[in-house]
């Protein structure tokens, strides 16, 4: 019987082993198709080729072989190897090497400003919104902190405060995607569209899209330095999940579940902090005091370009098509809301901080 039963133990390890390799390989061939297409379509499609550049691809690949396994059945089986947030931390980390450490704080600081006021009126206005539509607090609470801060990590930090259902946090994952892949090419047209420089333009893209990934695509997108103001302006945001999550936790058990007796430790704070923004400004310092030559800083430079080409052709892969199908119109109603007052409120905050109207 115990023999039998270690059998199956070890056969059932075996096939997620094989399931995860899989994916993995699906994952590296759809991303080195990406990786050819950019460099094919400019020579074959002209200027409408060069719009395409590597997120375009990675992702809209991502979605058609998502569609594919879904189809096939084996979605569910090899999904575990679809690591965005691992391949997107690396390559943000390394990314770090080739920004100016004195450049993020400047940025940083302001994205800070930027983060704290853009946040607190979606988070209200989301909130409020909710509950005029009856959701349920717990969803609510999940979507509004979501749409507000950086997409699924904090809608799973949001999750561990007010102790959502599973299910509220896949549907709330799947608007993110739903809305994050298409600003992530519609924002850099926007961007030209205004007439709005790279500065503003990239602390407007950071400040608004929901995924860390989206919102280097759109950067890339957008220009050089727009990509660099967008990647630190989100990190800045990223920087404050911790925060989010520690008073989200104390108002739900002091205001919501009235249990005056709990209070939420304030190490909640550092366990929800992302700790990938420390090595991404650690990186940033060595890449500033010169420990890197051309050489190295050319192989990571390529190395983080692979690790986010991985992160997009994961955020297509990822994508729950069956999970947003459950979502239900008031849920997609409050999150699409928040996102284009999101993207009205960050317009005017980037404007106004970042374009040097206050000052700042």
């Amino acid at each position: 019987m115990a023999q039998a039963e270690a059998e199956h133990v070890a056969e059932r390890q075996a096939n997620r082993a094989f399931n995860i390799f899989f994916g993995l390989l699906v994952v590296a061939v759809v991303a080195w198709l990406a990786n050819y297409l950019t460099h094919w379509s400019p020579k074959a499609m002209g200027a409408a080729g060069r719009a395409l550049e590597y997120p375009i691809w990675a992702a809209g690949l991502g979605l058609i072989v998502n569609l594919i396994l879904t189809a096939a059945g084996v979605w569910g089986k090899v999904s575990p190897a679809f690591r965005t947030e691992l391949f997107l931390k690396t390559g943000l980390v390394t990314m770090g090497t080739s920004l100016d450490f004195f450049k993020i704080m400047a940025i940083g600081a302001k994205g800070v400003i930027q983060a704290v006021i853009g946040v607190t009126l979606v988070w209200f206005f989301a909130w409020w919104l909710g509950g005029k539509l009856r959701l349920d607090d717990k969803l609510r609470a999940v979507m509004a902190t979501s749409v507000s801060i950086c997409g699924v990590s904090a809608a799973i930090a949001a999750t561990g405060s007010v102790l959502a259902k599973k299910e509220q946090l896949s549907y709330t994952v799947a608007l993110v995607l739903l809305f994050a892949l298409p600003l992530m090419v519609l924002m850099p047209w926007m961007v030209g569209l205004l007439g709005l420089n790279q500065v503003v333009g990239g602390a407007w893209i950071g400040g608004n899209i929901d995924t860390t990934a989206a919102v280097v695509g759109a950067g890339s997108l957008a220009g050089k330095e727009a990509l660099q103001v967008a990647t630190v302006v989100k990190l800045s945001q990223n920087a404050i999940i911790g925060f989010a999550a520690f008073f989200l936790a104390l108002y739900w058990v002091l205001v919501v579940e009235r249990k005056p007796e709990e209070r939420p430790s304030p190490m909640v704070i550092w366990h929800r902090f992302p700790k990938f923004v420390l090595g991404f400004i650690l990186a940033s310092i060595l890449g500033t005091l010169g420990v890197f030559g051309k050489t190295q800083l050319s192989a990571i430079s390529s190395f983080s370009k692979w690790c986010l080409l991985l992160a997009f052709v994961s955020i297509g892969l990822e994508f729950a098509f069956r999970e947003f199908g459950k979502v239900g119109w008031k849920p997609f109603s409050v999150y699409a809301s928040a996102t284009v007052f999101n993207l009205v409120v960050g317009l005017g905050l980037a404007l106004l901080i970042f374009g040097g109207y206050l000052g700042i």
